[in-house]
């Protein structure tokens, strides 16, 4: 399959990479990171240990068989924009929040939407740490069976990469949803790895965001309980205890926060979400200090 990642940052370069082992594979990325590879390929250390030679650029050009979108939300716009030029058969979102995979729709190719757990870090130009194996989880975003999810599914197991197939992607965006809600921007607020939720102030507050979502899932029509929202938050917190959010990364590096897709968009709701209007409301405020706006 001749797979192209756009945004080659962390996520994406650890799919891409692992993808390459068996595919044709193009990083879309900045550039020292597209120049470090092209000069001595892709370098995977961490849990799985790897050295591949993917293609890679700064820009989108020619056809793919599937396009992967890991940039961040806010980026979408950019994503949709260089993609039109690509002749692809599938655009996968394998992005966080909610909004990505309608914003793509307007792109001719089919649109699927997909949840990630696998744990990637990038050190430095030309190479990825993975820091946990998890899985990739893809499909309709509307739900249902496709032919050609379940031939990109096939894909990505052929190149040893966990993955299921799924019929109910609705619920799992939602439950990633309400995962996110809870973990991103309360560690990035208070400043604590993710383990830091696992009991105390912070785990109450983080379930309150986690059940808001899912109260929101269901005035959406999708059927997630807040128990099945609480269970999916706490698995994530043990699995990932050690790590840092990806908010509270760009917290601490002074980069704009996808909060717009996360506790915006449960906030925005008809639904009461005080907690995570909270949330939103001090990371907004923050970025608005910071000059980090729209």
């Amino acid at each position: 399959m001749d797979v192209v990642v756009f945004g080659a940052g962390s996520l994406g370069s650890l799919i891409g990479g692992l993808l390459a082992r068996e595919h044709v594979v193009t990083l879309v990325g900045r550039e020292d990171h597209v120049h470090a590879v092209q000069e001595d390929g892709l370098r995977i250390t961490g849990e799985i240990q790897a050295v591949v030679r993917p293609r890679a650029s700064k820009t989108v050009s020619g056809a793919a068989d599937l396009a992967i979108v890991t940039v961040k939300s806010y980026d979408t716009p950019a994503a949709v924009e260089a993609l039109s030029g690509c002749d692809c058969d599938a655009v996968l979102s394998l992005q966080n929040g909610m909004g990505n995979e309608e914003r793509l729709a307007s792109l001719v190719a089919t649109v699927l939407a997909g949840t990630a757990t696998y744990g990637a870090l990038q050190d430095e130009p030309g190479s990825v740490r993975c820091t946990g194996i998890g899985e990739i989880v893809l499909g309709p975003p509307d739900g249902g069976q496709s032919t050609i999810a379940d031939r990109i599914g096939e894909a990505f197991s052929t190149a040893g990469i966990e993955t299921t197939v799924a019929a109910d992607m609705p619920r799992r965006r939602w439950e990633k949803l309400a995962v996110n809600a809870g973990i991103n921007a309360t560690t990035a607020l208070s400043r604590v790895p993710n383990g830091a939720l696992s009991d105390g102030p912070l785990s109450d507050v983080a379930r309150r965001a986690a059940r808001e979502t899912a109260r929101v899932a269901r005035d959406h029509g999708v059927d997630l309980p807040d128990e099945a929202a609480i269970a999916a938050l706490e698995s994530v917190v043990d699995a990932t205890a050690d790590n840092e959010s990806s908010m509270y990364r760009d917290v601490q590096s002074g980069r704009r926060t996808e909060v717009e897709a996360i506790n915006g968009y449960v906030a925005d709701s008809d639904v009461e979400t005080p907690v995570n209007e909270t949330l939103a409301a001090l990371l907004r405020g923050w970025e608005r200090e910071s000059k980090l706006g729209k």
